[in-house]
């Protein structure tokens, strides 16, 4: 019977993280994954067939290591429903800023030719709904706060990541709540305005 390997594909991708949240993923190629497992280069390419689907992969790990960091701040911060996805996001981008950048700067999985465009996302069209229960909007008027609310967090998150800004997380909370109820004042007074059909 064979050896059994000893490096996996769960070793690479936890080096993987690991060379990512020190030095960024441009640092990710065979041989700092060789040298973070302590081994020669042969045993990746045993598991994987090429780099590029190692960084697929690693993506797609690295992604699931974000899902991971939402719940526990929810479950941790207990904050508002509305406040959680923003919240969080900005605290994970001050807390992880190579990881933040490598998922959600560089090589983030969102093709947006119109605003609209991100409810192809996975998951955030259900994210707006839940957003929607929060908040008391209607379907259509929380999916356009909701994608504000996104940019507005995306922009206090990579100007964190990158070190340009340093906010507290109470500071951080007030803006994006300031954001927010301004936002959903704005869409109820519309709503408010609209003419009522016969």
């Amino acid at each position: 019977m064979p050896p059994r390997a000893r490096i996996s594909k769960e070793l690479i991708l936890n080096a993987a993280l690991r060379i990512t949240c020190e030095e960024g993923f441009e640092a990710v190629n065979a041989r700092s994954l060789a040298a973070a497992l302590g081994c020669s280069t042969r045993p990746l390419f045993t598991c994987y067939p090429g780099m590029e689907q190692l960084k697929q992969d690693f993506l797609e790990h690295a992604f699931s290591v974000y899902l991971d960091y939402a719940q526990a701040w929810q479950r941790r911060e207990r904050e508002e429903p509305a406040l959680v996805f923003p919240l969080s996001y900005i605290a994970f981008a001050r807390q992880q800023p190579r990881l933040f950048e490598a998922l959600f700067v560089r090589h983030m999985d969102l093709d947006m030719i119109r605003p609209e465009d991100f409810y192809r996302e996975p998951g955030n069209g259900d994210r707006a709904a839940d957003f929607a229960r929060a908040v008391g909007l209607a379907p259509q008027q929380a999916r356009a706060v909701f994608l504000d609310l996104f940019f507005y967090a995306h922009g206090m998150a990579v100007l964190t990541a990158a070190g340009k800004m340093t906010l507290e997380p109470s500071d951080a909370r007030a803006m994006v709540r300031r954001m927010l109820e301004a936002r959903v004042r704005r869409e109820l007074e519309e709503d408010h305005d609209r003419p009522v059909s016969d």
